[in-house]
């Protein structure tokens, strides 16, 4: 059993790698949203593929947090925030609040998209959620990541 949720885990870090490696193309590119402009639907490709990839990156982190948390204490939060903080004391997440309200930004992408809220979420990912998102995939990475 033990072997099959490491496995899990393994499955899922890779593909939380994959999403937040795509996540830093678009935040590469990304230029400020201008709530004011008349967007073509071409242009708005690329506030799109954003905000699916910070969507998918958010998902895939939580799940491998669950997998991994599995793997480790052969036990499941009862809550997200239980999980985030656990996260934090392994030091793969610098901040379980700063997650939370991700992941309520994540829940407002996928249900509303209000378009007076779009450059306030667009400028949040930038500057300090995808940083956060891109520090995990470097503690992710790092063979020193818990205690």
């Amino acid at each position: 059993m033990n072997d099959n949720l490491t496995a899990l885990a393994t499955v899922n870090r890779q593909k939380a790698l994959k999403t937040i490696n795509l996540l830093a193309a678009s935040l590469n590119a990304f230029q400020p949203f201008d709530p004011s402009a008349p967007y073509t639907p071409k242009a708005l490709e690329p506030y799109d593929a954003l905000s699916d990839r910070f969507i998918r990156a958010v998902e895939c982190a939580l799940r491998y947090f669950r997998s991994l948390e599995l793997s480790e204490f052969a036990e499941q939060s009862d809550t997200t925030r239980t999980l985030l903080n656990r996260m934090a004391k392994m030091r793969l997440i610098s901040d379980p609040d700063l997650w939370l309200t991700m992941r309520n930004v994540r829940n407002r992408m996928v249900h509303d998209y209000l378009p007076e809220q779009t450059a306030q979420m667009f400028n949040e990912i930038s500057t300090a959620y995808g940083p956060e998102l891109l520090a995990l995939e470097q503690k992710i990475l790092s063979p020193t990541t818990s205690d």
